[in-house]
């Protein structure tokens, strides 16, 4: 891998600012870009830099997939609007389902995801507005763990030989690359970006997809989805890592109105971690893994089992797929 890592000890956010931005001006030139905003820490700072940058001539686009937590792709927007960023809401849910409709596998879903974003939804907005490039938020770790070959990050392209001009007719620039998330956090605060986005917990770009075992549909990611706005509530205050909830494939039995209800679990994971390379399972409090089942079973329909990791990293992973 021959990309430099800037160590979060050794990094001037505000020289990494000016740097970035320089190197924007000078590599789009005149031209036009578009730029992928998810509302993540990494894609809200590359956001910034990118318009610091070249103001009008950056195109930024929320794509609402489907898969994004509860009310995000209206708060994201709404939020880089008040912070002087124009932002187009693109609605692609039918095109994100169609792709990864009867896949169970967790690489082919990646690629299905990689595949929508990069050729279906990006590729038909740049060649619409003819730009030239792409900005996206990989960061260090995303490139390292798909290298290693633990997983496919979505966003991992030309790290594998993919030529993105040829194949999708845009080239992509990736500005936090060598700033693994506290570094990237760091720069965010520096680029004057709100507490509620530079510090919030990661998430991942397949979204909620990559916390849906088995086959992704509507109707499941439905259920993750309020269940990840429950431990997002509840453990807002623990000062993990990351926190997330888990959808499992299988049904389990439960008991409803005293009958037998085969039903949905869930599984939580809560994480202690620097650089999401290794991680260790919070040690919560018991009333507050009592107080998440409760709400689970009595707010997520058809919830009859919440279950709680605590396996490190390595041998598990932050996300289960």
């Amino acid at each position: 891998m021959d990309i430099r890592e800037i160590r979060t000890e050794d990094l001037n956010p505000e020289q990494f600012i000016n740097e970035q931005v320089a190197k924007i001006k000078a590599e789009v030139g005149d031209g036009l870009a578009i730029n992928a905003l998810s509302g993540g820490v990494d894609s809200s700072v590359v956001t910034m830099l990118a318009h610091r940058a070249l103001g009008k001539r950056l195109i930024t686009v929320f794509v609402e997939n489907g898969i994004m937590r509860e009310g995000e792709p209206r708060h994201i927007v709404g939020l880089f609007r008040s912070l002087g960023v124009p932002v187009r809401l693109v609605d692609a849910r039918k095109e994100f389902f169609s792709a990864l409709k009867g896949i169970t596998d967790p690489e082919e879903k990646r690629e299905a995801i990689t595949q929508t974003f990069y050729k279906t939804v990006f590729g038909r907005l740049v060649k619409k507005s003819r730009a030239q490039y792409l900005f996206q938020g990989t960061n260090y770790t995303d490139v390292e763990e798909t290298v290693a070959g633990i997983k496919r990050q979505h966003n991992i392209l030309g790290q594998l030989g993919i030529d993105t001009r040829k194949r999708y007719g845009y080239k992509v620039i990736e500005p936090v690359i060598q700033l693994r998330k506290t570094g990237v956090r760091s720069v965010g605060k520096a680029l004057g970006l709100p507490e509620e986005i530079y510090n919030r917990p990661p998430f991942p770009g397949p979204a909620l997809t990559t916390r849906v075992i088995g086959e992704v549909t509507p109707d499941k990611i439905k259920l993750v989805r309020k269940a990840t706005t429950i431990v997002e509530q509840e453990l807002a205050s623990s000062g993990a890592f990351q926190y997330l909830a888990i959808l499992h494939n299988d049904r389990v039995t439960g008991i409803r109105k005293n009958r037998r209800d085969f039903g949905h679990q869930i599984e939580v994971r809560c994480w202690e971690s620097t650089d999401a390379v290794t991680g260790t399972p919070t040690r919560l409090p018991y009333e507050t893994l009592e107080r998440l089942a409760g709400r689970m079973v009595s707010e997520v329909p058809g919830v009859v089992s919440v279950t709680y990791n605590i396996t490190k990293k390595p041998p598990s992973t932050i996300e289960p797929i």
